[in-house]
């Protein structure tokens, strides 16, 4: 199938933050992404901002651009799919329905390949969006 990513909740940019385009077509989805973080990891600070990849096979790489720099990120996987790893630092961690947080900005990671429909979501708070929680848009 078809591969792509957007991200919802707060994004930095112009100065402040801002919302992306996604929060107000897909409000079902912010609601219910935010309120998961919540209950995978209940202790976690709340994100700002989560980004929604379906059937996205990244390369290695350390997350940048605006917003660099920001806490701990959380991914999960979610679908019918085998294979995706996710692959931090050299190790392999089983992201299917289990979510697993790293450093983003610091640690190389990359998405082993997969077969069938895989979705991830990943929460994080990038620089410019410091005490913004996206659950808090809903």
């Amino acid at each position: 199938g078809s591969s792509g990513s957007f991200s919802i909740g707060f994004m930095p940019g112009g100065g402040g933050s801002q919302m992306p385009a996604s929060n107000a077509a897909f409000p079902e989805l912010v609601k219910a992404a935010f309120n998961l973080e919540r209950a995978l990891l209940p202790d976690r600070e709340p994100s700002s901002t989560i980004a929604v990849n379906r059937n996205a096979q990244f390369r290695p790489h350390t997350d940048s651009g605006a917003g660099a720099g920001q806490s701990l990120s959380m991914i999960v996987a979610l679908g019918d799919y085998a294979g995706g790893e996710l692959m931090v630092e050299g190790m392999k961690k089983d992201i299917r329905y289990k979510p697993v947080e790293f450093d983003g900005w610091k640690q190389r990671h990359y998405t082993l390949p997969f077969a069938g429909e895989r979705y991830s979501l990943v929460w994080f708070t990038p620089k410019g969006c410091e005490g913004m929680k996206g659950i808090d848009i809903v």
